[in-house]
């Protein structure tokens, strides 16, 4: 992850919101007292709430685990279009 310093990123903002919104490369912004931020895109926040949000539903882990195991042969294949 790459680190500016605040006064650098005041002055390159425009820039460092392009820069991480051109993939996963988040920017850790210091200020002087040594505190910190991390800077990251829209995108890539939202893919860490919906994360976070599925995380927290009881079972949800263990019951995609389940459906990895599952042989993917004899699921049901449904063709676009096709009613359930």
């Amino acid at each position: 992850m790459e680190i500016v310093n605040i006064t650098n990123a005041r002055q390159n903002l425009f820039q460092l919101i392009s820069d991480v919104n051109k993939g996963f490369n988040p920017i850790n912004i210091v200020n002087s007292k040594g505190d910190d931020a991390v800077l990251i895109s829209g995108s890539d926040w939202r893919d860490i709430e919906e994360t976070i949000y599925l995380n927290s539903i009881p079972g949800y882990v263990d019951s995609v685990k389940e459906a990895l195991k599952e042989d993917r042969s004899k699921c049901t294949v449904y063709k676009k279009g096709e009613r359930w």
